[in-house]
């Protein structure tokens, strides 16, 4: 009988601060066999690295927190090895909550398991197909409701979701700008993903550069980061201006939060609305999403760009990217 091992991390310590690999536990042992009706072995593959899980290691979210000892939660793709589940055979590409770990031993019933596309490369299913491109969907067309002619600003803009988002604005007629860092983003969102203007939040003024790209104000603000750049364009909204809440990883690796934005009376003023979603509100709409999402990545109308890492011993290396900067569109790693 083969016998297999199974590399792990796991939490260690809840961060306070910027994650690193000392919140966590390196660990190798034998790897868990299928034993039931219903159990699926899953050989680890890709694992994807978001900021959300910075939230998972510090408290309860959406999501119990990751207790200490228990393996990094995350979301991954990988191969069926073993199964007793009806749905699911040997060899299937499959993608659900995998953790930072060579093999997941999961009940097929209750993983929320999907299977991965036929034909899809593993990256696009990650990305522009997966939990990330179903974000910026459904965040954008649901939450934001964008008609043609406005104005869209997008922070996070060259990350896995806002470059999905500006692009999806693009082809339902607005005009987009996005908010990234460094010089590099701000070409690939101009020249690559088509977005109308880009700013540095780096190199300038955000405020002063929406106040020039924007002078009639920002119909929809999809933001991803929180912070100054918020309360940036709130200054800026609209007549009936949208926020949408998708995330504030400025705030993420903070001890102690800030303080609130400051420009939040602009809503009252502007009649504006300002509301968060979770994507897991969505998921029984994911198949419609991934078939428009899957045409337009097909036909050249999204561009998608992912960031490739290799090992698992490289994983906490990885996520950390995601919050230097170091990362441009979705934030992946290969472990086999």
């Amino acid at each position: 009988m083969e016998t297999r091992i199974n590399r792990q991390w796991r939490l260690a310590a809840r961060p306070e601060g910027m994650v690193g690999e000392e919140h966590f536990r390196w660990v190798e042992e034998q790897a868990p066999r299928v034993e039931r009706d219903g159990q699926v072995l899953v050989r680890t593959l890709y694992l994807s690295c978001d900021p959300t899980q910075r939230g998972w290691m510090a408290r309860d979210t959406y999501l119990p927190a990751v207790a200490i000892g228990e393996v990094m939660r995350s979301f991954g793709v990988g191969s069926v090895v073993e199964s007793r589940h009806p749905d699911y055979w040997e060899g299937q590409l499959v993608q659900g909550l995998l953790g930072w770990q060579d093999y997941a031993l999961l009940d097929g019933d209750s993983a929320r398991l999907s299977v991965v596309p036929e034909g899809v490369p593993i990256p696009i299913a990650m990305s522009a197909l997966g939990i990330t491109g179903l974000t910026a969907y459904f965040g954008l067309l649901e939450i934001g409701r964008p008609e043609a002619g406005e104005t869209v600003v997008v922070s996070g803009a060259a990350g896995a979701t806002g470059s999905v988002v500006g692009q999806i604005a693009r082809l339902k007629g607005c005009r987009v700008v996005g908010i990234a860092g460094g010089p590099e983003k701000h070409r690939w969102l101009v020249d690559e993903a088509r977005f109308d203007a880009a700013i540095d939040y780096r190199r300038e003024d955000v405020a002063a550069r929406l106040a020039e790209l924007c002078p009639d104000g920002i119909d929809i603000y999809f933001d991803n980061v929180g912070g100054e750049i918020l309360d940036a364009a709130l200054a800026r909204l609209a007549f009936k201006g949208r926020v949408v809440l998708c995330g504030a990883i400025a705030d993420y690796n903070r001890s102690e939060l800030g303080p609130g934005p400051r420009n939040y009376l602009n809503l009252l003023l502007q009649r504006g609305r300002m509301e968060g979603f979770i994507i897991l509100d969505f998921l029984e709409r994911a198949g419609e999403a991934v078939a428009e999402l899957r045409r337009w990545v097909e036909a050249g109308e999204i561009k998608v760009e992912v960031d490739v890492q290799e090992g698992l011993e490289n994983a906490p290396r990885t996520l950390r990217r995601l919050f230097t900067g170091a990362n441009r569109g979705k934030q992946l790693l290969r472990i086999a």
